[in-house]
């Protein structure tokens, strides 16, 4: 699994010795809110990681789990994952990312989702790569639109609800974009 490299970070493998960062976003209440995990204990952070490294030694690799350092700094701030969808099919993929909320609001995201994007058309040679948020994520499903990816569904009361929510239940949007959609997106690549 080789490293991917933007303007402003490098996603790379995860290490051992990622714990410590990994947990501090992972362990936030506020950094998961809208995750269907977390906040994780010591013991979730680790079986986190260990399975992450795991899937980067399979060959093929199926799920690729990164680590999102900042290029200047080194300094571990999230982790992003694409997928394959169906293990039987090789054409679709899901892709997301959790930063660290001291990161929030720079573009980081945004920078995630295209490097995420380019890996799954160019390295994937995927046809279809799809992105799921909780419906209040504005955040999450603003980024989502802002890298070319179109809103496919609005599913209700899908998912358990975000960690503030008074409901039992959660609705989830559902964006995906289609390898001719990206070319026609970026026609410089």
């Amino acid at each position: 699994m080789k490293a991917i490299e933007t303007k402003h970070l490098i996603l790379q493998k995860f290490r051992e010795d990622d714990f410590a960062a990994v947990h501090s976003y992972a362990s936030n209440l506020e950094n998961v809110v809208y995750m269907p995990f977390g906040p994780n204990t010591e013991d979730d952070t680790k079986a986190f990681i260990s399975m992450a490294i795991s899937e980067a030694e399979k060959v093929p690799c199926k799920n690729y789990y990164y680590a999102v350092m900042l290029k200047d700094s080194g300094m571990l701030i999230g982790s992003c994952d694409i997928g394959y969808r169906n293990l039987l099919s090789t054409n679709e993929a899901e892709m997301g990312w959790l930063l660290h909320r001291d990161y929030w609001n720079q573009g980081y995201g945004s920078e995630v989702g295209e490097a995420l994007l380019d890996f799954g058309f160019e390295e994937m040679n995927l046809h279809r790569i799809v992105a799921n948020c909780d419906a209040e994520n504005i955040a999450s499903f603003r980024v989502m639109e802002k890298i070319g990816m179109r809103r496919e569904g609005l599913f209700l009361e899908s998912r358990p609800a975000h960690k503030f929510s008074a409901n039992k239940y959660g609705d989830t949007l559902t964006y995906a974009i289609l390898r001719r959609e990206r070319e026609i997106r970026r026609p410089c690549k």
